[in-house]
C-alpha cells in the first residue's frame, strides 16, 4: 500500500497563493455550513421555549420511554397468549392491505392518464389535467386516519372501512406518481408512432405506458409496504385490523404483546419485501436470454 505524507506548511502556503479561488469557496461552504447549523440549533430552541417544553418534562418523558422499552422486552405468560386471535388480526390487516391497494391501483391507472400533461397536452385538454391533478391533492391532503374516521361513521366498523380508507388517500397519492411516472418518459418513440400514423391510443398505450409499466409497478410493489406498516393504525380509529389489538394491550399496559406484535409485522414487511424485489427482478429487470451460438463443426 501507498502511503501518503502530510504536505509541508510551506507547500500548503504556496498551493494557497497558487489557487486562491479553491480555498475561497472552501471558505465559503464552511461559512454557510455554520450558518446552518446554528439556525437549526435556534430553531430547537425556539421549539422549546414557544411551546412551553420544560427541561424536567422533556427529562422525565425520556425516562418513561426507558420503563415501556424495558416492559416490552420482558415477556410474562407467553405460552399462554391468544396467538390465534393475533394471527387472525394481521391476516386481517394484510388483507385490508392488498383489497385498498389493488382496487386504489386500479383507479389511480387511468387517472393518471387525464393528470398527465404529455397526455392532456392540446389547449382544450389542459385544464382537464389542472382539475385532475387537484382532485389527486385532495385525496392526498387527507390522512388515512381522518379516511378511517370518516368511513366509520358512514360504513361502520369493520374492515370494509379500512379498505375505503387505503383506496381514497392511495388513489390521490399512485395517481399523482404515475403522472409523473408518465410525464417522464421519453418523446422520441410518441413521435416514431406519429409519423408511421399510429392514433393517440396507439401512442399512450406503446410510447406512453410501455415506458412508464416499471415505475408504476415498483411504485405499487412499494405502496402495498407502506400499507401495511400504515394499516396498523387504521384499527385505532374502529377500521379494523390490527391496531385494534395494538389499542387494547397498550391500554392494559400489555407492552410485551405489543412489542410481539411489532416483531410480527416487521416479519411480515420483510417477506413482502422478498416477495417485491422478485416481481421487480421479474417484470422491471428482467431475465437474462441467452444468445444463440452456432456450435463450431467438429474436426474429423
Amino acid at each position: 500500500m501507498m502511503s501518503v505524507q502530510p504536505l509541508a506548511a510551506a507547500t500548503v502556503q504556496q498551493i494557497k497563493q497558487q489557487h486562491p479561488e479553491i480555498f475561497s469557496c472552501q471558505g465559503r461552504y464552511l461559512r454557510t455550513l455554520g450558518i446552518i447549523a446554528a439556525a437549526i440549533v435556534l430553531y430547537y430552541v425556539f421549539f422549546f421555549l414557544f411551546f412551553g417544553i420544560a427541561w424536567p418534562q422533556f427529562i422525565n418523558g425520556c425516562q418513561q420511554i426507558g420503563r415501556y422499552f424495558i416492559r416490552m422486552f420482558v415477556w410474562h405468560n407467553f405460552v399462554s397468549w391468544p396467538f390465534m386471535y393475533y394471527f387472525q388480526q394481521i391476516f386481517i390487516t394484510i388483507a385490508i392491505v392488498f383489497a385498498g391497494t389493488l382496487t386504489a391501483t386500479l383507479l389511480a391507472l387511468p387517472l393518471s392518464f387525464f393528470a398527465a400533461r404529455n397526455v392532456m397536452s392540446s389547449p382544450l385538454l389542459r385544464p382537464m389535467a389542472i382539475l385532475v391533478r387537484r382532485l389527486l391533492d385532495i385525496l392526498r391532503g387527507i390522512d388515512m386516519a381522518i379516511w378511517g374516521l370518516i368511513f366509520v361513521r358512514a360504513v361502520g366498523m369493520g374492515p370494509l372501512a379500512g379498505v375505503l380508507a387505503i383506496v381514497m388517500q392511495d388513489i390521490g397519492l399512485l395517481g399523482k406518481l404515475y403522472a409523473e411516472g408518465h410525464e417522464a418518459v421519453e418523446k422520441s418513440p410518441s413521435r416514431g408512432l406519429t409519423a408511421v400514423g399510429a392514433n393517440g391510443l396507439q401512442k399512450h398505450r406503446y410510447g406512453i405506458f410501455t415506458q412508464s409499466f416499471p415505475a408504476l409497478l415498483a411504485l405499487s410493489l412499494y405502496q402495498i409496504e407502506s400499507n401495511t406498516r400504515s394499516a396498523a393504525v387504521l384499527g385505532f380509529v374502529g377500521a379494523g385490523g390490527i391496531g385494534l389489538v395494538y389499542a387494547e394491550n397498550m391500554r392494559l399496559w400489555n407492552w410485551d404483546v405489543v412489542m410481539f406484535i411489532t416483531l410480527i409485522l416487521v416479519m411480515v414487511v420483510m417477506i413482502m419485501d422478498k416477495l417485491s424485489s422478485l416481481l421487480r427482478n421479474k417484470y422491471i429487470v428482467g431475465e437474462a436470454i441467452p444468445l444463440y451460438q452456432q456450435k463450431a463443426p467438429v474436426v474429423q
